[in-house]
């Protein structure tokens, strides 16, 4: 082709998508400044330190915005980018990893835990021990407790704040207790079932589970700001600050002089993980979607049992399922750790995925819960995309 009648096809086919281009980039632009103005209100009509939102658009283009402050005592300011420890939505994760594995056979979701763990001496001093399937780990129907609420760990972490801990040791609070009820019979939160569920994992792979992570979620979907919750040290963290009177023992500031007031590290599979919410958001969509696992372990991970943390709420296989109004069901799940508070669902009626973090775990700052501020943020992005 002549260079000359090239280069004007490419001037005049430029023209054309101008407009287009122009009209595509406008509602975007409009959006950010609305759900930008709308944090920021809250951020001032109720004084919580900062936050930081993202949303994962019906045509994948994503929207990261932050409010208020990463650390209040030097004024710095959140940013897109700052990164908090996300609590239990870092089970997400590893349910994934381990969905992947039972669908390669490593496992299966009734296996008794018996057929795994049966010869460890200690077995038979887990509730419900004889009773526990796999899948009841992961649901929360195991009848097992808390284990963080008993005995003196609260006590040990205070006087030793760098311990780290073997999920033996985070087991044996639970040993020869009573069950909640009987297996498979009701439903309690607890990260106990996690911890049990990691370390029964452990043993049928002989593999490290934050590697399996790896392997599974954070390389192949490119999670590069999500890490490990094992240090005490961290890039972009944001201070996050701790109500009076909570479990743990640390009120206000949980990041002094750059470092976590203890160690983050007995977390493991109950939660795990620092990330920004921009990999939370992602995560989010791809979580529901799950390409690296068939549609019948997906469908399994999305048949969820009655839940008492919210109204017609129900928890599948490491997954919140929970109504959203006008939104439909949203797919995700929260997130607590001592100064922060985290939520990250998956709206398949709107096509829309949506995360939001806070560095304070003050419910009386919020006013409402996390994943109510993730409806309001819905509506108004639903509400701007569909003006002409």
């Amino acid at each position: 082709m002549n260079k000359y009648l090239a280069a004007f096809l490419l001037v005049f086919l430029s023209s054309l998508c101008l407009p287009a281009l122009a009209q595509s980039a406008a509602p975007t632009t409009q959006l950010q400044e609305r759900l930008q103005a709308h944090l920021d209100s809250l951020w001032q009509a109720n004084g919580f330190p900062g936050a930081t939102f993202s949303v994962v658009l019906p045509d994948g283009r994503q929207l990261s915005l932050a409010t208020g402050t990463a650390d209040s005592a030097s004024r710095q300011p959140m940013r897109p980018d700052s990164r908090m420890f996300s609590g239990s939505n870092g089970k997400t994760l590893f349910v994934a990893a381990a969905m992947a594995l039972q669908a390669q056979g490593a496992f299966h979701l009734d296996d008794s835990i018996k057929t795994y763990i049966g010869q460890e001496q200690w077995f038979n001093r887990i509730p419900n021990a004889r009773a526990i399937t796999m899948r009841m780990l992961l649901n929360h129907t195991s009848g097992i407790m808390e284990y963080y609420e008993l005995g003196d760990f609260m006590q040990q972490l205070k006087e030793n704040p760098a311990r780290t801990w073997t999920p033996v040791e985070l087991l044996a609070y639970v040993f020869d207790r009573e069950p909640l009820f009987a297996a498979g019979q009701g439903f309690s939160y607890a990260d106990t079932n996690f911890i049990l569920f990691g370390y029964i994992l452990e043993k049928i792979t002989g593999r490290n589970m934050y590697e399996l992570a790896r392997q599974y979620v954070l390389s192949p979907y490119r999670l590069t700001a999500t890490v490990p919750s094992v240090h005490r040290a961290y890039p972009l963290l944001a201070v996050g600050y701790a109500r009076a009177g909570g479990p743990f023992p640390v009120e206000g500031a949980f990041v002094k002089d750059g470092r976590t007031v203890f160690s983050p590290q007995f977390e493991w599979t109950g939660g795990g993980f620092v990330s920004s919410v921009a990999d939370l958001a992602s995560w989010a969509k791809t979580y529901y979607l799950l390409p690296g696992v068939p549609a019948e372990a997906r469908e399994q991970m999305r048949q969820g049992v009655p839940a008492n943390t919210g109204k017609d709420h129900r928890y599948g296989l490491g997954m919140q399922l929970r109504p959203g109004g006008t939104a439909g069901m949203g797919y995700g799940h929260s997130g607590w750790f001592p100064g922060y508070l985290t939520d990250a669902e998956y709206f398949p009626d709107l096509d829309l995925a949506l995360a939001i973090q806070f560095n304070t775990d003050d419910f009386r700052l919020l006013k409402r819960t996390p994943h109510a501020y993730l409806l309001d943020m819905a509506r108004i992005v639903t509400q701007t995309l569909s003006q002409p």
